[in-house]
């Protein structure tokens, strides 16, 4: 089978996944030889510390279609998408986790719907999430509600990162100069023909969770600092409250100096220290957000490093990201 111009990728970020691989070969591959069109599965192994780059190359012996595109040291998730999708070659591109929590089955769905309906993205949305712990959904669903409040209801609740887009699509999202993209938020800003199709979340089939609650924070603290100005309101409502307060303080205080009442001021000037330098700490912290991100843009550097690409042939390319050039190592 030709898969120089498949019709389908599949880009699925791995990192220290060496116990799942086999499982997800095994369940993947025969729903995509299933599909009857030619197919490239895109692994980006996101700097794997333990045997799963040699459990790949294992793989790939066995399965033509697999192909390994290694970064050279872990850029995160969402950088590791980005490299598999500026490198996948089909005309419908699928991103998926390795996990085995959303189902591979569902991509026929997936690819019969965008076809169909001609439509350039295709959500896989959970709508069953009992396999998650009751804090995973808890914080799961708060995040969705902060995101639609701030962002708009054009994202999706419970639509993660198992999506199918097309060739126009990817392209659209390549040309973005995002250097801490947030897919889930990206994709439905385009404004492209979009559907959608549910399915029953499972249980990891494997190994343990490479998103814990610091990279969850992480997530969500770039989705609303890459998305909207809300935090920087935020500050200055809190401003505006802080002098308020203050000024009602003051007021007090003169009122009890003019009727002579004696009241301690030690306790009340340390409330109100306290309260406004509080503040300003905050402030000074969701300004230093953007700053940063400022900071990270003018800098340039790529968010990915490329080490190795099975379908490369001559010297790996270091790729800078949207919109940029890649360089030769």
């Amino acid at each position: 089978m030709d898969i120089s111009v498949p019709r389908l990728s599949v880009v699925v970020p791995v990192f220290n996944e060496e116990d799942v691989l086999p499982l997800f070969a095994q369940r993947m591959r025969p729903v995509l030889d299933g599909l009857g069109v030619s197919y490239e599965v895109l692994t980006v192994d996101d700097g794997s510390r333990d045997a799963t780059p040699a459990v790949l190359q294992r793989m790939r012996r066995e399965w033509p279609q697999l192909r390994v595109l290694r970064l050279r040291r872990n850029s995160g998730h969402q950088n590791a998408l980005t490299a598999g999708l500026h490198r996948a070659r089909g005309q419908y591109v699928v991103s998926i986790d390795v996990d085995l929590q959303d189902p591979p089955e569902v991509i026929a769905e997936m690819l019969e719907l965008a076809e169909s309906a001609n439509l350039d993205v295709v959500h896989g949305v959970r709508a069953d999430r009992s396999t998650d712990s009751a804090f995973k959904r808890g914080t799961a669903g708060l995040y969705y509600r902060l995101i639609r409040r701030v962002v708009g209801a054009s994202v999706r609740h419970n639509a993660g990162d198992f999506r199918l887009l097309s060739r126009t699509a990817v392209d659209a999202l390549t040309e973005l100069p995002e250097h801490q993209p947030v897919y889930r938020l990206l994709v439905p800003w385009l404004g492209l023909p979009t559907g959608e199709v549910t399915y029953t979340r499972e249980r990891r089939a494997a190994g343990s969770s490479k998103y814990p609650l610091g990279k969850m924070i992480r997530l969500a603290l770039d989705s609303v600092t890459g998305f909207s100005a809300a935090p920087l309101r935020v500050a200055t409502w809190l401003g505006c409250a802080g002098i308020a307060l203050c000024v009602a303080i003051g007021a007090a205080a003169l009122a009890a100096y003019l009727w002579g009442t004696v009241v301690p001021g030690w306790t009340s000037m340390f409330v109100a220290l306290m309260f406004v330098g509080a503040l300003q700490l905050l402030c000074l912290g969701l300004l230093g957000e953007y700053v940063a991100r400022i900071f990270t843009t003018m800098q340039g550097r790529p968010p990915y490093v490329v080490a190795y690409d099975s379908a490369a042939t001559g010297r790996p390319l270091v790729e800078t990201g949207a919109g940029s050039t890649p360089w030769k190592l």
